[in-house]
């Protein structure tokens, strides 16, 4: 158990960052102490150190259901929509009681961050969002560091195992150019992939279920991409469409308000 292990001397509480997320059925303001409550007693743990808002999209709370969904199959939405300024304030207090470190957000577009920059007291921390070869996210990642919000990447490696990929659709770790500059370093190529996140000064979130592949996601500070292969990369989105390709789309999501995509529909 975490709290075990730091009593022990195993690990020690401040050298472990631990982030969790407010999902999007607690939106409503009331409900965000609570959510952290729970995830705090649930690590066993005195506060977190990052906690973020998983989605700009509220829905339907108390129906027993994380994904809650109307009659006809689609996402339900939250009756009260409530407003970023009352989610964001909850969140603000969390800060102030000590339960967390810092708060943030993830899957917000630019106008949604800026609305919440133009009201927040305690700005965020944190943006969590897609970002590959396949999508970059440059605008979103320039307004970031333009406003000094970390920028973290999640399906750096263009999420290759997904059920919903296309034949079509390219794959990253099989690309020619990514294969190429992974021969050149003597690596992986995903590891030029994450290498890639760092060398942008993004963090970056690969997942993996498999041992050995944790093991050499985290095997990428013994090399560097120069500037040519940076270039090349920084291209590849071309290769699938003008705009690159979103894996993440949420589209079930669409008919949501507050639906950070719809420019991209």
């Amino acid at each position: 158990e975490p709290s075990q292990r730091y009593s022990a001397g195993t690990i020690k509480r401040e050298d472990v960052f631990i982030t969790s997320k407010l999902w999007a059925t607690l939106h409503r303001g009331h409900l965000v102490e609570t959510s952290l409550d729970k995830t705090l007693s649930d690590l066993q743990l005195e506060y977190l150190d990052l906690f973020i808002i998983h989605s700009p999209i509220a829905l339907e709370p108390g129906t027993g259901n994380l994904n809650p969904t109307d009659a006809s199959g689609m996402p339900l939405m939250d009756s009260k929509s409530p407003s970023f300024a009352e989610t964001w304030a909850a969140m603000e207090k969390l800060v102030e009681s000590g339960k967390c470190k810092n708060i943030g957000l993830s899957n917000f577009n630019i106008a949604q961050i800026q609305e919440i920059l133009d009201f927040a007291k305690i700005k965020p921390a944190n943006l969590q969002v897609e970002s590959s070869p396949l999508f970059p996210n440059t605008e979103l990642l320039k307004f970031c560091k333009q406003n000094n919000i970390s920028f973290v990447s999640y399906g750096p490696l263009g999420s290759p195992g997904r059920a919903w990929k296309e034949k079509d659709q390219l794959s990253l770790l099989d690309d020619e150019d990514v294969l190429r500059i992974a021969n050149k370093h003597s690596v992986t190529a995903g590891q030029v992939l994450i290498r890639y996140q760092i060398d942008k000064g993004n963090a970056v979130i690969p997942k993996s279920s498999n041992l050995s592949r944790m093991k050499e996601n985290l095997d990428v500070f013994g090399f560097s991409l120069d500037s040519s292969d940076m270039d090349c990369l920084n291209n590849l989105y071309k290769k699938a469409g003008p705009n690159g390709y979103r894996v993440f789309n949420y589209l079930d999501y669409a008919h949501s308000p507050h639906y950070p995509f719809k420019s991209e529909l």
